[in-house]
């Protein structure tokens, strides 16, 4: 017995080990990506739609998996109404009126789908593309540190300007429930207003519950946060054509356990990052508003997935993984960067000194294969970020290691696993 009682304490006592070494990036006993995920959209068939939504929606509806529904034009959820979307329901973005869902201020949509029925936005082309259809727009009244009652400046075609307006005081303002949710082939680029994004949250407030959702193949940013106050969630942002994950206008985004995966062949050349974080546009006059952007970001992975990565970079394929602006406060934790030109770019107007480095910290991340790691924009010394990040205190780990080696299964398109492998001890969380 006594025997038995010390073995058991001793594998314990090894787990428990060799899990907090390896629990950075996406964690889970289990792949979370399967089921509800899918790496290869363009493959799926669908029936021609049913149901048309079109205009305002100024009733409580739902939509029911039964139905195929075609976003016709910019459709607005409006006067505090809820529009609930059964578990396996397929909405698709019309390509000819650039098709887009807004749920205006005060209105919600309860989008909850399951692990073997998500809901699914996708384009209404025969062969899809990125930036097929417009994208999914959720306003709220939580604060923005640019001013209340903002319009949204997409183009959108509305009779109210209410219908487009964001920002509040309300930051447990609550826009509904998104949850094992797919958005495919988003982001269509218009002459007067730039690429739209396939998830747009503005002025949303921290009751409003993100979960489990896949944005692949969008030609925008795949999340665009501006302002407010959310909890990003088992997100997954894959082969966008520009951001992944922006962040901007005093937002307070909390990032947990999500998944961001670039291709050099996909992205664009200049400005496409996995994490663009802002307190104000660039190249504008910081605002005087005390509300600040701040971002906690925690057991993510970043992967850029290139063929050739040496040549890749040499090209000008490859961009950094994190761009970070001034006056915001940022951290990263226990999170992966792999393959990046570098891992992280500062701002210019980023002053190097004790105050504007304990806003930004880099804290039990593995930088992998990386052109380099923390730099200030136009500046090629970085000597002294290598020196302050570099320190054993921060916990962070460098190294050099294809992604075979890396990662479980990066390569599957059927079944990819992205959750870190060091010598074949799989990522996983005791929290």
């Amino acid at each position: 017995m006594k025997k038995n009682t010390l073995f058991t304490l001793f594998l314990t006592l090894t787990l428990g080990f060799l899990y907090g070494q390896q629990e950075k990036g996406i964690t889970g006993y289990d792949n979370w990506l399967r089921n509800w995920t899918d790496f290869s959209p363009n493959k799926a068939e669908y029936a021609l739609p049913t149901q048309i939504l079109s205009g305002n929606i100024s009733k409580d509806t739902k939509l029911y998996k039964k139905d195929i529904y075609l976003l016709y034009g910019d459709v607005f959820v409006t006067d505090s109404t809820t529009l609930e979307i059964e578990p396996g329901t397929v909405i698709m973005g019309d390509f000819k009126t650039k098709g887009s869902l807004i749920i205006s201020k005060g209105s919600k949509i309860v989008a909850e789908g399951s692990v073997t029925d998500p809901i699914i936005f996708t384009s209404s082309q025969t062969v899809r593309k990125p930036g097929d259809w417009g994208g999914i727009f959720l306003l709220g009244d939580a604060p923005i540190n640019s001013g209340n009652n903002l319009i949204l400046n997409y183009g959108l075609d509305t009779s109210s300007a209410g219908n487009i307006s964001y920002g509040g005081e309300s930051i447990s303002s609550n826009s509904g429930v998104l949850n094992y949710v797919r958005i495919e082939y988003a982001g269509r680029r218009t002459k007067n207003f730039g690429y739209f994004n396939a998830l747009t949250l503005a002025g949303v407030g921290c009751d409003t519950s993100l979960n489990n959702v896949m944005i692949s193949y969008c030609d925008g940013d795949s999340v665009s946060v501006l302002g407010g106050d959310v909890l990003l969630n088992n997100f997954v942002s894959y082969r966008s054509s520009s951001d992944d994950y922006k962040i901007n206008y005093g937002a307070s985004c909390k990032i947990t356990n999500s998944l961001a995966v670039k291709s050099p062949y996909v992205s664009r050349a200049v400005g496409s990052r996995t994490l663009h974080v802002l307190n104000h546009d660039e190249n504008t006059v910081a605002f005087t508003s005390k509300i600040k952007t701040k971002v906690e970001a925690e057991n993510l992975t970043l992967l850029n997935q290139s063929n050739n990565l040496e040549n890749d970079i040499k090209i000008g394929l490859v961009n950094e993984a994190i761009y970070i602006g001034d006056d915001v406060t940022f951290k990263l934790d226990k999170s992966v960067i792999s393959g990046f030109n570098p891992a992280v770019i500062f701002d210019r107007k980023i002053i190097i000194n004790n105050e504007s480095l304990d806003q930004i910290v880099f804290t039990r991340n593995y930088f992998n294969n990386c052109n380099g790691n923390i730099y200030v924009k136009y500046k090629p010394n970085n000597e002294d970020l290598e020196n302050w990040y570099g320190n054993r205190i921060f916990n962070n780990v460098y190294s050099k290691g294809p992604d075979t080696e890396t990662f479980i299964d990066s390569k599957s398109l059927s079944n990819p696993d992205f959750r870190l492998r060091i010598n074949r001890i799989i990522a996983t969380n005791n929290d």
